[in-house]
């Protein structure tokens, strides 16, 4: 599979190595080995995805680093200042052992930290070839670097913000009474292309009943006038930095008894919970800040996921906005704020909005109406 390589500066690669590696010591790791993902685009600036044939960075916690890498691949990491970073390739053809190689270029560590999401058909080789070393998670390194996202990285995502709020703008245009929310999906699907996405990650269009199901897709229902539709989309830009917004609407006034007043509720709770991010707060205090006016108002137990999750190369990354998590916020830090109610078999509704942690405050990077919003019927 192509690898994707995306233009970086060298001197923040570079930076974000020497964190790594820094970290890893400071962790008492002898190396972080990082196969294709999100990690990798991190420290390289080179997407792609993992397959039989291993790719692996071999970060030491002391020492160059290098990257073992099938031959047939390398020519996709041309764009990746390799030499200015410091990094050997080291490249390696079918019938080699490259699980060995990584196990030469290590000699005898005592941990190692694993990409969490490398695959199991080179994790398990990987213990074969280290029997000595303790293998653990590279994320509790890592994510102490990419959840405190640079001017760039936070650029990026207000780029990605304002691209999924213009097809937001747009939803008169595809959701109407009669058609399926297939139909409005694959409509919303080609307008995140065309407003600046690179593929459109995630659609979520759920009617009446099926809006009452947080992560349902889309379905053949057919969309009727009255019905409450919960509208969740999303995905990466150029840059690979990611959108993800959530608005509700209404085909003609709502025809379920009490969505205004509970639709209230919901965008009180998100207004303060948004209001609440600044430096120095926890994590779990903006979702006490989302979940205490909903409980207040006897909708408690129909707001049944976290309030908010860390975005950025991933859709789902560290901080996440949840209770227990004592994590305290910091410039930089960039999450949802995306409480819900969900009456089940009737309806739901969720809004969403991206935000950043300023210097004194909080900015969001979506700005489209926070209001139930009627769609002509």
């Amino acid at each position: 599979m192509a690898t994707v390589s995306l233009k970086q500066d060298p001197a923040v690669l570079a930076a974000r190595l020497t964190r790594a590696a820094q970290t890893a010591a400071a962790s008492d790791l002898d190396a972080l080995l990082i196969t294709p993902g999100s990690d990798l685009q991190y420290l390289l600036g080179a997407g792609g995805e993992s397959h039989e044939r291993l790719t692996c960075l071999v970060l030491p916690a002391q020492g160059s680093p290098a990257l073992v890498v099938p031959k047939l691949e390398a020519p996709g990491y041309a764009d990746v200042p390799l030499d200015d970073l410091g990094i050997e390739v080291v490249t390696w053809v079918d019938g080699q052992d490259s699980h060995g190689m990584v196990a030469d270029l290590l000699g005898t560590p005592s941990r190692v930290a694993l990409a969490d999401g490398m695959p199991a058909l080179h994790t398990l080789p990987l213990r074969a070839k280290l029997p000595g070393a303790e293998q653990v998670l590279a994320s509790p390194v890592l994510r102490e670097l990419r959840m405190r996202k640079d001017a760039a990285e936070l650029q990026a995502l207000r780029d990605a913000g304002a691209a999924i709020d213009r097809v937001h703008a747009r939803m008169a245009e595809f959701l109407k009474p009669g058609r399926t929310e297939a139909e409005v999906g694959a409509d919303i699907g080609e307008a995140i292309l065309a407003e600046g996405h690179t593929e459109a990650a995630f659609i979520i269009v759920g009617s009446a009943a099926n809006g009452a199901s947080p992560h349902h897709s889309v379905s053949d229902r057919v969309i009727e006038r009255g019905d409450v539709v919960v509208i969740d989309i999303g995905g990466p830009i150029a840059s690979g930095y990611n959108s993800d917004c959530t608005r509700t609407y209404s085909i003609g006034e709502p025809t379920q008894p009490g969505v205004r007043e509970t639709y209230a509720v919901l965008q009180a709770a998100q207004r303060a919970a948004v209001e609440a991010v600044r430096p120095g707060v926890t994590a779990e205090s903006i979702d006490a800040a989302a979940r205490e006016p909903i409980a207040a108002a006897g909708f408690g137990e129909n707001f049944v996921h976290r309030t908010g999750h860390g975005i950025g190369l991933d859709v789902h990354e560290e901080p996440y906005i949840v209770g227990g998590n004592q994590l305290v916020l910091e410039a930089g830090m960039a999450f949802s704020v995306e409480p819900g109610i969900y009456q089940q078999g009737h309806w739901g509704a969720r809004i969403e909005d991206i935000v950043i942690v300023t210097d004194d405050g909080v900015e969001s990077v979506n700005n489209q109406p926070h209001e139930l919003v009627v769609l002509p019927a």
